[in-house]
């Protein structure tokens, strides 16, 4: 099998790997956990809160740097099989994300979650591609000896845990993954209600039986929801023809309804709220060993919600193989999208997504 990734430049060297049969998926090594909730919020709300007020100075970002958990995202990834950087400056950060209490859970060690976030070299704007986590792809063999064929792209997590998902992504992409951030999207309760609610517009009205309380009907409209309305409105799947889809889409709205929240909802203007939602949100969260959350701060001063782009990866739809129900990619459309985020072209970016 070729190691060659769907959606590389074709001039670019291919590595191989050798190939083995299906076996038991076992699971990745316990590391320590702090909670790791929405590490996706606190790296853009920390780097939008930065700039906002002046107590929220250097030292103070150091300090809740110095505290946040930290993972061995990179050892063992062969440097020879990475993707070349080809635009220095830019920074493509890999979102894992589960939902440890969703009762509908059964994921184990799979991460349910799979976004790339690619910041641009001036920082002006980030553009955030979820990748489905039933994506039919090709899965490098871990040091242990696991993967090595064609898979869902979240096994390789249950393979080889985060430096096979790096290997993973990258193969699967083409674009070279500098950072990697934790998530459990359970957090999202506290996160929000520690927002005083948020903002969400609701495409289309339903029941789920997967709720907090039981069951939950959501309306149409926009509405304000608290913590526990938004994690069941954002977990959601079973009441929509398009499944998964549907839910990450809802994730993204939630994502970005937590920052607008964050940016208008006096937080940026009292100390008090700031320094209890800065702390409370980065005690939560675990990155790799070389992202600091001070520097990334200070760099995005000037992010807001409107100048994030949320889209999903390029699909052809689903279909089985085997017994696996799975998610095929658009291998023309995706390798445009990915070819532009190595280049860093923000415009080639957006009308490769459709935006």
């Amino acid at each position: 099998m070729s190691d060659r990734h769907p959606f590389a430049d074709p001039d670019a060297p291919a590595q191989t790997s050798d190939v083995e049969g299906d076996g038991p998926v076992a699971e990745p090594a316990p590391r320590r956990r702090r909670g790791r909730r929405i590490v996706l919020i606190a790296l853009l709300v920390v780097a939008l809160l930065a700039g906002g007020v002046a107590l929220a100075g250097g030292l103070y970002y150091r300090s809740v740097d110095n505290s946040i958990d930290r993972v061995d995202a990179f050892i063992g990834v062969p440097e020879e099989a990475r993707p070349r950087v080809e635009a220095r400056g830019a920074m493509n950060i890999m979102i894992l994300g589960s939902d440890s209490r969703d009762p509908e859970s059964t994921g184990g060690s799979r991460s349910d979650t799979i976004i790339l976030a690619h910041l641009p070299k001036d920082r002006a704007s980030a553009q955030l591609i979820s990748i489905p986590r039933d994506t039919w792809t090709a899965v490098p063999r871990s040091k242990e000896g696991r993967g090595g064929r064609d898979a869902k792209i979240n096994a390789a997590y249950a393979w080889g845990g985060v430096p096979l998902m790096v290997q993973t992504v990258e193969k699967f992409s083409g674009v070279r993954v500098d950072n990697v951030a934790m998530v459990d999207f359970a957090g999202f309760k506290e996160i929000i209600d520690a927002l005083g609610g948020v903002d969400v517009e609701v495409e289309k009205g339903f029941t789920t039986k997967y709720s907090l309380i039981g069951t939950r009907t959501f309306k149409p409209g926009r509405q304000r929801m608290d913590g526990a309305a938004a994690l069941d409105y954002a977990r959601e799947r079973h009441a929509f023809a398009d499944g998964d889809f549907a839910r990450i889409r809802h994730q993204q709205q939630v994502i970005k309804a937590i920052l607008d929240r964050a940016a208008s909802g006096g937080v940026l203007t009292n100390p008090a709220k700031l320094n209890s939602f800065v702390r409370a949100t980065s005690s939560s969260v675990a990155v790799d060993k070389s992202l600091s959350l001070a520097d990334l701060a200070l760099e995005m001063r000037g992010l807001r919600g409107g100048n994030l782009t949320f889209f999903t990866c390029p699909v052809k739809g689903t279909g089985r193989v085997g017994s696996e129900s799975v998610v095929f990619p658009d291998p023309a459309r995706a390798r445009t999208l990915f070819q532009a985020v190595r280049r860093d072209s923000v415009p080639d970016i957006l009308a490769a997504s459709g935006k």
